[in-house]
């Protein structure tokens, strides 16, 4: 009884919520008609990029979504895009904040996921005179040319026996050797698997979760209290010493 009279509170409290947010003052750029809670989420389909396209030959190159309680400026033309990020840019900088973030970047802090302000500036000049910088850069020159030696040895080898290569593999193992041998000191370390930690990276940051978009509801999202928890807590447990020894190796050089 209790859950069913919450249930209804909260569908009654996301509907008032719904009506007021969605007050048309003619400020708002056009688009199509959200629904009470959901917004426009159930238009987008599995190819929401085709989605977007064809409401833009509706609603122009500039329109307005609502994706739950979320509202979303869509942009599909050269010329508006250049606006948003180029001529106003520093105004659109920052990154929506999604579950995901919250949990691989300490609560969305780094370089990647912060939001536009004087922190992140310190950590991209951070970043460019301690990673970026040309003597940096030069330091690591000898260990990339001889990965690039063992490639081209293989791929030699594999062309004088006719064996067939997948490039973007090769590609790929030569780019995770370099950043093994740049951050441990070997191409190889049992205890880490690179390739594995991008994945569980790009998926959970890709992930759909209901509380991105009904912030209101994280606290009852299974998916946040379960999956993406679980996750976290997984890429954190596998890869802490990583971390540790690459901002140990880097910073204090």
């Amino acid at each position: 009884m209790l859950l069913e009279a919450l249930a209804i509170f909260v569908i009654i409290l996301s509907f008032i919520v719904f009506v007021f947010q969605n007050k048309d003052d003619g400020r708002t750029a056009p688009g199509p008609k959200p629904l009470p809670i959901i917004g426009n989420l159930h238009m987008l389909g599995k190819l929401p990029h085709r989605t977007l396209q064809s409401l833009a030959k509706t609603y122009g190159p500039i329109m307005s979504l609502k994706l739950g309680q979320i509202s979303v400026i869509v942009v599909s033309s050269p010329q508006t895009a250049e606006l948003f990020l180029k001529t106003h840019d520093i105004v659109f900088a920052s990154r929506p904040k999604i579950q995901a973030t919250e949990y691989l970047s300490y609560g969305t802090k780094g370089l990647a996921f912060s939001e536009y302000s004087a922190y992140w500036r310190n950590v991209r000049k951070v970043c460019t005179v301690q990673l970026l910088s040309a003597s940096k850069v030069e330091m690591f020159a000898p260990l990339r040319r001889e990965e690039l030696g063992v490639l081209v040895k293989s791929l030699r080898n594999s062309a004088a026996s006719g064996e067939v290569v997948d490039l973007s593999q090769l590609l790929r193992e030569l780019l995770e050797n370099i950043v093994f041998k740049m951050v441990l000191g070997s191409a190889k370390d049992d205890r880490f698997d690179l390739k594995l930690l991008v994945h569980e990276v790009l998926n959970l940051v890709g992930a759909f979760n209901l509380a991105d978009y009904m912030p209101w509801l994280g606290v009852f999202d299974p998916q946040v209290s379960n999956s993406i928890t679980y996750l976290a807590l997984n890429f954190y447990k596998k890869n802490i010493f990583l971390a540790t020894f690459t901002f140990y190796k880097f910073f204090t050089i």
